[in-house]
């Protein structure tokens, strides 16, 4: 009797020594400040699917509490802000940090860049997500980066007049992100870099002669299709796009088990497979939308457009290569796996169709 009761004890003993660390395992809330206000189409949507799937698949034990942008810190801090532990979690575009980090752009889709299929190749089979955590290591973020979303190819922007020539874009006022800004630059443009909540105001005051922003859809609920009238395609300065969710490291190491992480990265493929599917199956009725009730000029670029910008580009990748030794490594790396690529893609799929517009 007398060691049975010192084996309840014992067993008592190790489960008030384990109760702490039960504790830890419990629910986890994520106050998660995001980029796209959460009804825009597709990109707010995006993030609201990753919170619920999260939710839903934790029990309720791991909660992504979104905040729209500006409600909890600017939309342009919400990386210092999870780095710093200010907030536990933050969706956004590597894109927005291009100026802290040379080859933030690169993870969200650069000019003339891979298109879904090879980009999400490159970060999930070949050194790209291993490179995108070593890019904020290195920078001294303390976060734990995953991509969550998958976006269709962007709209090259929104023209007040029809641009027939690389002598056009002289002295224009353009609003373009990142890299693809830099290539605008050195044609000639004035790029700024609006956020995306004041671009149709600064369109419609004129302060702006064109701007990108996103795909048809997206570009749509924002209003770009009443204040400029030619919509260029393709979108070479980002053919397709990634977006992230940013964990604060501690919260990620410390706070969330492994099982929580797992479901964590699990939900973030699977939402990256929603959204990139209904991105492709939503953007024929947003271009059939503009042209036939806004009156909208769908354009592709000509052939001599195109070379001028990837002229520009060739010397921008140059520069930056030659500032930046992390920016050369990535791009390095991802030049390699896409001259690899190459050789599947030449023998798989049929010639891209070129042409002008609707």
């Amino acid at each position: 009797m007398r060691i049975f009761r010192m084996s309840v004890l014992a067993s008592l003993a190790l489960v008030l020594i384990a109760a702490p660390t039960i504790a830890l395992a419990g629910k986890v809330l994520l106050r998660t400040q995001v980029l796209y206000p959460t009804n825009l189409p597709l990109a707010g949507e995006g993030e609201m699917r990753l919170a619920n799937l999260v939710q839903t698949m934790s029990n309720g034990e791991v909660e992504f509490k979104l905040f729209d942008p500006g409600k909890i810190v600017p939309s342009n801090a919400i990386l210092d802000s999870v780095s710093q532990g200010r907030i536990q979690a933050g969706m956004a575009i590597s894109q927005m940090w291009a100026g802290k980090m040379a080859a933030a752009s690169l993870f969200a889709g650069g000019p003339f860049g891979p298109e879904a299929p090879e980009l999400v190749a490159w970060m999930l089979s070949g050194n790209g997500l291993k490179l995108y955590q070593e890019m904020y290591d290195e920078a001294g973020y303390n976060v734990k980066v995953i991509p969550f979303g998958l976006t269709p190819p962007e709209s090259s922007g929104w023209f007040r007049k029809k641009i027939d020539s690389p002598d056009q874009l002289k002295g224009l006022k353009v609003r373009y992100l990142g890299l693809g800004g830099l290539v605008l630059q050195k044609l000639g443009a004035s790029v700024s870099s609006f956020p995306p909540a004041e671009i149709f105001s600064a369109m419609d005051k004129g302060l702006l002669d064109a701007a990108e922003f996103a795909f048809p859809s997206l570009d749509q609920a924002i209003g770009l299709n009443k204040v400029a009238k030619f919509n260029y395609y393709p979108g070479w300065h980002q053919p397709s796009t990634t977006t992230e969710v940013l964990i604060n490291k501690d919260v990620w190491e410390k706070r969330l088990t492994e099982s929580q992480r797992t479901i964590i990265e699990t939900a973030s493929k699977a939402s990256m497979l929603w959204v990139l599917a209904k991105g492709e199956a939503t953007q024929a009725s947003a271009l059939r939308l503009n042209a036939e009730k806004h009156g909208v000029t769908n354009l592709y670029w000509s052939n001599e457009m195109l070379q001028a910008f990837r002229g520009a580009w060739d010397e921008v990748v140059a520069e930056q290569c030659a500032k930046d030794a992390f920016f050369k490594k990535v791009w390095d790396d991802l030049s390699s796996f896409r001259d690899n690529y190459s050789i599947w893609k030449k023998f798989a799929y049929l010639p891209r169709e070129t042409g002008a517009s609707d």
